[in-house]
């Protein structure tokens, strides 16, 4: 955010510069931020949508189970199971996801 800010600066130091020029040129300077606010943004919500979607699918198999006559413990049980799975699945994301961030944000100029 301090490029952001001298960058900004930057906009006002040209006394000839009309009003309209330096906004133009503030609104340049926050560009690379909204953009890295994409990045970031995207990449937690596909790894959300994808924790959220194994989380369902061991709902689904808890609810199949119970229709078909599974006891109720037993099938807490699995549904425990499978969400523990799910967590571990999506912790070992982590390290892939942050790379992603950091490559993304990296090509911003």
């Amino acid at each position: 955010q301090g490029a952001m800010f001298r960058c900004s600066a930057r906009c006002c130091e040209d006394s000839s510069a009309s009003m309209q020029e330096v906004q133009r040129c503030i609104e340049r300077c926050h560009v690379p931020l909204a953009q890295a606010q994409a990045i970031v943004t995207a990449e937690l919500e596909h790894f959300q949508d994808r924790l959220s979607r194994c989380s369902l699918q061991c709902r689904d198999q808890a609810k199949d189970a119970l229709d078909s006559g599974g006891s109720e413990p037993r099938v807490r049980g699995q549904l425990d199971a499978c969400l523990a799975s799910c967590g571990d699945q999506h912790l070992r994301l982590v390290p892939q996801m942050a790379r992603k961030m950091r490559d993304g944000l990296s090509a911003i100029q």
